[in-house]
């Protein structure tokens, strides 16, 4: 199993990264690499491309409706509807599976200005993700906790074949957008790797809460939860990642790093 970050930037896009987006991949039994995009944020779409052909995506997870972390599905939409080789006006093919909260496929329809009798539905096969929700997709087995933010949300443990250790199982969490809750250690406990938002600064940001994690907060979760690796993640350009990373490393004692764009980390 391997993390691709397609974007980390926390809350908009910045000079460096897309907006919230993550490309997760492994071989099933027969040899057929499967790919999941968890989150698809502003500006994702296009670092998608750099990686796979969107045709080969086999499901998308849409961890909340906020655009930072959804709102290049529209892009997908148009790709997948109107690629004028592969797209569904020209062959027919079926929709990519996607995974999101509740009214999402209305939501992703408003995004774009589909009028009141017209859906994605062609492009998109929508499923309404839960509390406890679990799905197996591939290789993957996928389980889905609500997290604590101001909208539905959810975080995703993500478990599939390791590619650093053969015959075994690699587990991946992300905690989505989310303050802390109790579901976050449900989800992260004894995983490889530990994919966290960290958004807020501790001190400047302490009056705002149930919003975001610091770099503190999930230091502490990837403690309490015996991960293997934090990758800290949703940083808003506005905040110095060094501030972040002192301040997770402080709380935590295993492998820290801040997620980089375009970057691929093997589990």
């Amino acid at each position: 199993m391997k993390l691709t970050v397609l974007g980390m930037s926390g809350s908009y896009p910045g000079p460096t990264s897309p907006a919230s987006s993550y490309l997760v991949q492994a071989e099933d039994g027969q040899g057929k690499t499967w790919s999941l995009v968890m989150d698809l944020g502003a500006g994702a779409f296009g670092a998608l491309q750099r990686h796979i052909d969107p045709f080969d995506v086999d499901a998308v997870l849409i961890s909340h409706l906020h655009p930072d972390h959804c709102s290049d599905l529209s892009g997908f939409y148009v790709y997948y509807r109107y690629h004028p080789v592969k797209g569904t006006e020209a062959t027919g093919c079926a929709p990519v599976a996607v995974y999101g909260p509740t009214d999402a496929a209305d939501r992703f329809a408003q995004a774009y200005g589909l009028g009141d009798n017209e859906s994605m539905d062609c492009q998109f096969a929508h499923n309404t993700l839960h509390d406890g929700h679990t799905t197996n997709i591939g290789p993957f087995t996928i389980t889905t906790r609500a997290v604590n933010h101001p909208v539905e949300a959810y975080g995703f443990r993500v478990e599939g074949p390791s590619s650093v250790r053969p015959g075994e199982r690699a587990v991946l969490t992300y905690t989505g957008d989310t303050d802390e809750c109790d579901s976050l250690a449900d989800l992260a406990q004894g995983a490889d790797f530990l994919l966290s938002e960290a958004a807020f600064i501790d001190g400047r940001d302490d009056a705002i809460v149930g919003l975001h994690l610091t770099g503190r907060k999930a230091g502490d979760l990837a403690a309490r939860a015996q991960v293997t690796n934090l990758l800290l993640t949703h940083i808003p350009p506005w905040n110095d990642p060094q501030v972040t990373l002192n301040e997770a490393t402080a709380m935590f004692t295993g492998n820290i790093a801040i997620a980089e764009a375009n970057r691929t980390y093997a589990l």
